[in-house]
């Protein structure tokens, strides 16, 4: 036993003094990019609406600022009960389980065993001994022990890379509720501008009937013709035609809104059904630096924390290289009879030093190491690639959402003009100063207009939908509810 304490005591201190190979982590230069170039385009828009009470357009959770409690409504449930953010969490335990798993190997296993047995000899095996004198019994319990001395980090390494492991899928976590929160808000502007749309056409549609029950009157009267009838009934078809197709529209943004919130597509169409305004335009924007961006992006996180984990399989690999010491022990009891069983007589002890080393298999090593350098490779050029694709995405936001809101003003504008020279079109028929076509072509012109305002209000609101996820600012950072299905 003393011989057992003095291999310990001599291994400890190597243990402790163990190196780490492989090479440690540093994080990559990201562009040195001062600002966007496109987020002067912002000071030169007008105001949007005031900001809601107590909400940061840029901190908080942004859709509250849209000033739609239907739609943080919406929002709240998709956090609570989407699937595929079910999923993405799901990923994230599983990564914190193995992580888990990882770190139980830096300490020693331990396992327990016990054994009975009872047999009888052959005549021949026990050569002509009676029959008692060929029974054999024995029972043995004992505890067993066994601890790999982590001499050159491959453990170490192996825990580092959980860690990054688990901090990628959990900014795919975040990066998943970013996601998904932008499908609701979008889908449920588009909802709106769609209803909007639909108001637009059943609005024309009523005015250019009666404009063909006043052609029909006239004609009875024998003051029109039936050319100007056919016109007049064919716009009115026209208009028509365009109900369905919105209507439709419309049925698929219920059902997206209710999968997205977790429910049958047909959970919604009661409480969506009844026309509401679009949402509001946002306030100012501050779409800040392109180095806070960085380091909001759940994208740009996942991404640099699979290039660190791939850097430390590198040191899991290299510590191939090396010899793997194993510290392993046995304390336990062995007995001809139960009842002998862990009398000190019965004792038996066993402490060994197990040493594997692949020097002899090299190659496969070395082609293991290679092969992990290239996956560290392609992990940098895709957190590069990552972020690139953040400032890129981030333009092209703000350049599109700037448009829109300028061309937003250009047609509401032109909406509000058109529907003017709509009204001094029918005054002017009803006092025989103009003829039919013009009354068609005002009307003709009103519908475009207002489909076009309604539009590209919805295209404004969507876009700063858009600039916000590129922006990753006013985002949940609490993880979504999990599932009770096998939980801890």
């Amino acid at each position: 036993m003393a011989k057992s304490r003095a291999l310990v005591v001599a291994l400890l201190p190597l243990a402790l003094a163990a190196c780490t190979v492989g090479p440690d982590y540093v994080k990559p230069s990201a562009p040195s990019q001062a600002i966007f170039a496109h987020a002067a385009d912002l000071d030169a828009l007008p105001p949007g609406n005031p900001p809601v009470s107590g909400v940061n357009t840029v901190g908080d959770e942004f859709w509250r600022a849209l000033g739609d409690p239907q739609l943080s409504a919406l929002v709240d449930t998709a956090l609570a009960s989407n699937h595929d953010l079910r999923i993405a969490l799901a990923h994230y335990d599983r990564a914190n389980a193995l992580l888990r798993d990882a770190k139980f190997d830096q300490f020693p296993t331990i396992t327990a065993s016990a054994n009975g047995e009872n047999g009888r000899l052959s005549t021949d095996q026990a050569l002509g001994a009676p029959g008692d004198a060929r029974d054999a019994k024995s029972y043995s319990a004992g505890i067993n022990a066994s601890w790999e001395l982590d001499l050159f980090g491959r453990i170490r390494r192996s825990v580092e890379a959980g860690r990054a492991d688990v901090a990628a899928n959990a900014a795919d976590l975040r990066a998943a509720q970013v996601a998904i929160v932008g499908q609701v808000a979008t889908t449920y502007v588009q909802l709106r501008g769609l209803q909007e749309r639909l108001r637009v056409a059943h609005d024309n549609v009523d005015n250019q009937r009666e404009t063909l029950q006043l052609v029909e009157t006239r004609l009875q009267a024998g003051q029109g013709s039936e050319f100007d009838t056919s016109r007049a009934r064919a716009q009115l078809e026209t208009t028509a035609s365009r109900i369905p197709a919105l209507e439709a529209q419309i049925a698929f943004a219920m059902h997206r809104l209710a999968v997205l919130t977790g429910r049958t597509p047909d959970a919604l169409i009661n409480q969506l059904t009844a026309q509401k305004p679009l949402p509001l335009l946002p306030g100012k924007l501050d779409p800040g630096t392109p180095g806070e961006l960085l380091r909001r992006r759940p994208d740009v996180a996942a991404a640099e924390a699979r290039l660190h984990g791939a850097t430390a399989h590198i040191g899991v690999a290299t510590a191939d290289l090396f010899p793997r010491f194993t510290l392993s022990g046995l304390l336990g009891s062995q007995a001809i009879d139960s009842s002998a069983l862990f009398r000190s007589d019965s004792e038996t002890r066993l402490v060994a030093l197990g040493v594997d080393w692949s020097f002899l298999d090299i190659g496969r090593v070395r082609a293991r190491i290679a092969a992990s350098d290239a996956d560290a490779a392609a992990a940098l050029a895709s957190y590069q690639q990552t972020v690139l694709l953040a400032l890129e995405d981030t333009e092209n936001a703000l350049v599109r959402y700037a448009r829109a809101r300028s061309e937003d003003e250009h047609l509401e504008r032109a909406a509000s003009e058109s529907e003017r020279a709509a009204q001094l079109a029918r005054i002017r028929f009803d006092a025989g100063a103009v003829d039919l076509l013009d009354v068609l072509d005002a009307q003709r012109t009103l519908l475009l207009a207002q489909e076009a305002s309604a539009d590209s209000r919805t295209r404004s609101i969507t876009s700063a939908v858009a600039l916000y996820e590129a922006m990753a600012g006013g985002w949940p950072e609490s993880l979504p509810v999990r599932s009770t299905v096998g939980s801890r």
